[in-house]
Order: C-alpha cells, then structure tokens, then sequence
C-alpha cells in the first residue's frame, strides 16, 4: 500500500511537471522533453521483449527507423492526420516483428541477439541506400505532421501530443503486465518448458512480445517525426540500440519504473553528450558494464522483485485453481 501511494505520489508530481513546463521553459527544453517521451516508449517496448518475454532481440532501432520514415513519407504525401500516420508506422513494424520473430525466435540466447542485430543493420543498409525513398545517405526533409488542417512546426505545438501519446503508451505496458498476458510472458521468461506444463504457447508468446515490442518501436518512431524537421540514417544505427538497451539495464530489467526512469536518465546524459559523438559509445557501454558489474538489476531492482512476489503468489494460485477445476 505504501509503495503503491508512493507511486501515485512521483506520477501526480511528473504529471503536473509535465502541465507546468509550456508555460516556464524555452523551445528547447520542449524539444528535449519530446525526445525523452519518444525514448520512454522505444523503452518501455524492450521492457516487454526483454524485461517481461526475457528474449535478447537487438532490432529495436530498425522498428523504430521502420516508424519514423513510414510517418514520414505518409506525411509528406497525402497529410493525413498525425495519428493515421502513426498508427500505420505502428502496423507495419509490428507486421515486419511478427516475419522477423518468426524467423529469429528459432534461436536462442547470444544466436538471436546476432540474428537481430543482423536485421537491424540490414535496415539501417536499406534505410541508407534506398534514396528514391529515404533521401539515402543525404537523409529526409520531414513535413509538419497535421491534426484536421492544424499543422505542428514546433515543439510546443506538438508537446501535449508526445507527451498524451507516451501517457496512453504507458498505460497500456502496465495494463499488459499486470493481465494474464504479462504473466505468461514471464513464465516463459523463467522456463519454457514449466511454462508449457501450464499449458502456455512459449513459442506464441515469444513471437506476440516481438511484436508488441516492434509495434511501440514504430508508434516512438512516429511520435519523433512530430516535432522533428529532419531524419538520417546515422542516427538509426547501434547506437541508438545501445542507447535504449542501457536504459532499460540502467532502469531495472522486468521493471516498468525502470525502463521510464533509465530513459529519462540517459536521455538527459545523451543529450548532454550531444557534442562528444565520438565518446558517446565508450561511455555508454562504460556504464551499461558498470551496472552489470555491480547492480545488475538495475536502479529499480527492488521493485521489481516485490512486484514479482504478488504477481508469482497470484499466478501459482491461479494454476492450482486450474488444476483443481480439472
């Protein structure tokens, strides 16, 4: 109960930093709260591929890159509205994470992190030499997105919309984790086969959580081309996977405390960072080690295990109740 009021506590202050900040900050400190609301949601879906479906999949960029030109092009050629755009950014990275998943989840471990990694540079290839598409290595002039003939040219007129849309994507990581889905999708995480004894699909489950994850990875991308001008392929490479992987370590692996707050902190040291490209890498992986090392749980590690307990009590209860039925 204590930690419940504790959470509804740092939500109604977020929440109300959030209403305050239009009215007392410059255009940039929006347009840095834009990019942490889009890396929330890039966060919060590795949460559930990793953190909840336990599978290493290293392709998050290239659904998020997948989101951003397919915004970005329906943008640019027949303006529909900025959530259409979206939506269909959404649609086909998930359609791509369930064809990618399918192919990928035949193996394990360090396997399907090279196999992802491989797709994710393939993407960034296609994203980089397909110039009749993406502007190629010359990168993609971005239109302003449109809401019913209003058009969106800065970060404060886009700002209530990232932020409603990283709220609602919030919301519906929690929904999922706390339904019979999520605890499916950690019952697989801790073993296959128990989890098949209980009559879950392991492998269904795996390939539904890459979906899932790729369909938020897309929206994150759609959500960027609101308030940004201008896309490049450099900037939907490793790092950027590397990036959203340590705040999901950094965060608390399993947590979604976590994954929101390690994309709020590393969001604000690469933007920090900004400057020093060349060191960026170094200092990412120097921290992601760092936490490996020593809390390898991460910042929110005790939340997560408290969480785990009611939820393992629940669903021990849940299948014995089966079982008795039976």
């Amino acid at each position: 109960m204590k930690r419940c009021s504790l959470d509804h506590l740092a939500l109604a202050v977020l929440l109300a930093v959030l209403c305050v900040l239009p009215f007392t900050v410059t255009g940039y400190v929006l347009y840095v709260v834009n990019l942490l609301m889009v890396f929330a949601v890039l966060s919060l879906g590795m949460h559930l591929v990793i953190g909840e479906a336990g599978q290493f999949a290293l392709s998050h960029t290239a659904f998020y890159g997948i989101g951003i030109y397919t915004a970005g092009i329906m943008n640019a050629a027949w303006h529909p509205p900025f959530f259409v755009s979206i939506a269909a950014g959404g649609l086909i990275a998930a359609i791509l994470g369930y064809v990618i998943g399918f192919l990928a989840l035949r193996m394990r471990d360090i396997y399907l992190a090279l196999a992802t990694f491989a797709f994710g540079e393939a993407m960034q290839w296609v994203f980089l030499n397909w110039e009749s598409v993406t502007g190629g290595s010359n990168g993609m002039q971005m239109q302003p997105a449109r809401l019913f003939g209003l058009r969106l040219t800065n970060d404060l007129q886009a700002y209530p919309f990232v932020v409603g849309i990283a709220a609602l994507m919030l919301w519906v990581t929690v929904w999922l984790s706390r339904s019979q889905y999520g605890s499916a999708l950690r019952a697989v995480r801790e073993s296959d086969v128990a989890a098949m004894a209980m009559g879950i699909n392991a492998r269904a489950m795996k390939q539904s959580a890459f979906v899932v994850s790729a369909a938020f990875a897309g929206i994150a991308g759609g959500m960027y081309t609101l308030f940004v001008s201008f896309i490049h392929p450099d900037s939907l490479g490793f790092q950027t996977t590397i990036l959203v992987l340590t705040m999901v370590v950094v965060g608390g692996l399993g947590s979604v405390r976590g994954a929101i707050a390690g994309a709020l902190l590393l969001g604000v040291i690469s933007e920090v960072l900004r400057q020093a490209q060349s060191a960026q890498e170094i200092i990412y992986g120097v921290i992601l080690l760092g936490f490996m090392m020593f809390k390898p749980r991460g910042l929110f590690s005790g939340a997560a295990k408290r969480d785990a307990k009611p939820q393992a009590a629940v669903d021990v209860a849940a299948t014995t109740g089966r079982s008795a039925a039976r």
